[in-house]
């Protein structure tokens, strides 16, 4: 199914982390936060200014996105879940490679 989000709205896909540990106690699904990263999948086509001409969007589809906690609308197509939002709910674009961390009895390593 192709979908195309309208005016300044993208399509969200969260990115899973890791498995959290703390102390040693793994934490249910049920407790866990979710992310707040994501990978664009789709983008609209901009907004409408008041003269009809369009402001295209600083995020595009493949983009990997931080967003707040509770940004966008949960959706479900084709049995995957997505979130659907505005531009203005995306905090920053994360440009490059991130290192990945590893906290261990509560210090924090660099995962090799």
């Amino acid at each position: 199914m192709n979908v195309r989000p309208l005016h300044d709205r993208i399509i969200v896909q969260r990115l899973e982390e890791g498995e959290q540990h703390i102390g040693g106690i793994i934490i249910p699904d049920t407790a866990k936060e979710k992310p707040q990263q994501g990978k664009v999948i789709a983008a609209g086509n901009g907004k409408a200014k008041d003269d009809g001409k369009r402001v295209p969007l600083d995020v595009k589809a493949g983009d990997r996105i931080l967003f707040g906690k509770y940004a966008g609308q949960e959706i479900k197509l084709d049995g995957e879940e997505y979130l659907i939002m505005k531009e203005d709910e995306v905090l920053a674009v994360i440009e490059g490679e991130t290192k990945k961390k590893l906290v261990v009895n509560g210090k924090i390593k660099k995962k090799k």
